[in-house]
Parts: C-alpha cells; sequence; structure tokens
C-alpha cells in the first residue's frame, strides 16, 4: 500500500515561492500532516517495548546510535534487569557490557543506574507520568520525556529529534534550531491531539523518504507541498533507490512490530554483528 503511494507521486517542477502568510503556512502544514497520516497510518514509536520503564530505558539507549541496535540490545538487558529495582542494583561493569553494542555505553549505563534509582527511591518504582518529574530523573531530557509521555501514558506532546526538526525546517514551519523552540513553534500549528502521532508520521518521513543528506524528492508524495523541493534527488526512478525500510522493500527497526505494519519484521543480531556493526548514521540520533 505504501509503496504504490510514493510511485503515484508526482514530481511539481522547481519553481521560486512566493511569500507565504502564517495563516497559509498552517494550512499548508495540516495538509502535511493529514498527507503523511494517509501514507503512514501506521506509524508507531520504533522502540519495543511492553511497559513505561522499558520504553524510558530504550529512549535514553537511542541516543547516538539507531532503534534497531537499541531493540536488539534490550531483550537481553531486560531479561536481566525487568524492573527499576533490578537495574539500580546492577553491577556498573555488567550493565555496560550488555549495552556497549548501543555505543557511549559509560554514560548511558551511569544515566540507567542514576533513572533506575531515582525511580525505586523517589517514585515508589514506578516511572512518573508527568514532564516536570521525567525531566529530573538522570539522563532524561524534554525528548525522551516526550516520547515516553505519548506511548506509554497517552499524554500528547511533540518528539524533536534530529529527524522531527531537520522536517519541520524544510516543510517551512520554524527556522529555530534549538529543540525546544522547535516544539513551541510547532505546537502552535496544531491541535495538541495530534502532537503524538504528528511526531511519529514526520520521523517516519524523516527515516524513509526524507533524508538528512539525499532526501528522495522525486518519490515524495507530499512533494508539492513541500518548500524544500528540490534539494534532494528529483529523477523518480533515481529517487525510488533512496527509500527505506518498508518504502524500500527492507525490514523495519522493530524486532516486535504492531500488527497493522506493512513490512518485515527486523531480526535479531547475531553475536559478530552485535559486536562490531557500524550504525547508518543517516538514522543516528544526537544525544540529548
Amino acid at each position: 500500500m505504501a509503496e504504490s503511494k510514493v510511485r503515484k507521486a508526482a514530481a511539481p517542477a522547481v519553481k521560486a515561492r512566493k511569500p507565504e502568510s502564517q495563516l497559509a503556512m498552517v494550512r499548508r502544514a495540516r495538509k502535511i500532516n493529514r498527507a503523511l497520516a494517509e501514507l503512514y497510518p501506521y506509524a508507531h514509536p520504533e522502540l519495543d517495548f511492553d511497559n513505561p520503564f522499558q520504553l524510558l530505558v530504550a529512549t535514553v539507549l537511542s541516543a547516538q546510535t539507531t532503534d534497531l541496535r537499541v531493540n536488539q540490545t534490550t531483550p537481553g538487558l531486560f531479561a536481566k534487569y525487568p524492573t527499576p529495582e533490578d537495574m539500580a542494583a546492577a553491577v556498573p561493569e555488567e550493565l555496560e557490557e550488555i549495552i556497549r553494542p548501543t555505543g557511549f555505553f559509560r554514560n548511558k549505563a551511569k544515566s540507567l543506574l542514576g533513572l533506575s534509582a531515582a525511580i525505586r527511591d523517589r517514585y515508589d518504582g514506578e516511572v512518573p507520568g508527568r514532564l516536570e518529574d521525567l525531566v529530573t530523573l538522570p539522563g532524561v531530557g524534554r525528548k525522551t520525556a516526550n516520547v515516553v509521555l505519548g506511548n506509554a501514558f497517552g499524554v500528547p506532546g511533540i518528539t524533536v529529534d534530529t529527524h522531527f526538526g531537520r522536517l519541520a525546517r524544510r516543510f517551512g514551519w520554524t527556522a529555530e534550531e534549538d529543540p525546544e523552540k522547535v516544539e513551541a513553534a510547532v505546537a502552535e500549528i496544531f491541535p495538541k491531539s495530534e502532537w503524538t502521532m504528528l511526531s511519529h508520521r514526520v520521523v517516519f518521513h524523516g527515516r524513509r523518504i526524507c533524508h538528512s543528506r539525499k532526501p528522495a524528492c522525486g518519490a515524495c508524495p507530499i512533494a508539492s507541498l513541500c518548500p524544500s523541493y528540490g534539494e534532494g534527488e528529483t529523477d523518480p526512478e533515481k529517487a525510488r533507490t533512496l527509500l527505506k525500510y518498508e518504502m524500500g522493500g527492507q525490514p523495519g527497526q522493530r524486532l516486535r512490530p504492531p500488527a497493522d505494519y506493512p513490512g518485515e519484521a527486523a531480526a535479531r543480531a547475531t553475536a559478530a554483528e552485535h559486536e562490531g556493526a557500524v550504525p547508518d548514521m543517516a538514522d543516528v540520533e544526537v544525544a540529548e
């Protein structure tokens, strides 16, 4: 389904755009959101998790690595440390060894030990469901807090990762670079009820079509709504070779994707892959 929508995309001619009023930008932004909702009706968090604690830990681990690498690491991690109490009591060196494949494992282990202890001691072992509480945990910033709130607690939030920030600027929603300023600007454009799913749709589009280095403009179904059309490959056939994950006929990032995901589940890493894999830098997130 997704592939057919991509193939039907018409490439608009590159031409200068007239200055756009704020009202016109808001209307265009909401059209983009509706179009992305049709393109990615299955958009979802791309980290495997079963509860708020697992999502929190996985999101902390996802900094500067891919969600796939995290998903290949967390089954063993949660088998050994299923609760905040268990993880808070972990031997640091043993925890570091398990999460080593995600990179920056010493700093990440320090954050996991700290946040687990804080959840144990300050919140009776339960991940708090408020932004102001989550951001006090070691290693947890607004991006991570909004991921947890939106996907584990149903509290609307805008998750400004590198993909979201890049596309918000390409779409002309904001010129801001600072994630908090991007979040504030986008929050003014869309109703609160849309924030969480908007985040998933934009990130999905950034990972699959609107890449950082070479966006697949010629295969983009929302090209006619994008003021940055032409920054990437505009030839439709060449652009289709740039598509990733289910759009390119490849597995997604989750080992356990939702039932409605149209692509294949990712494979578990072998021991050799786990030790020596180099992540695709186009999908790597920067630390908060």
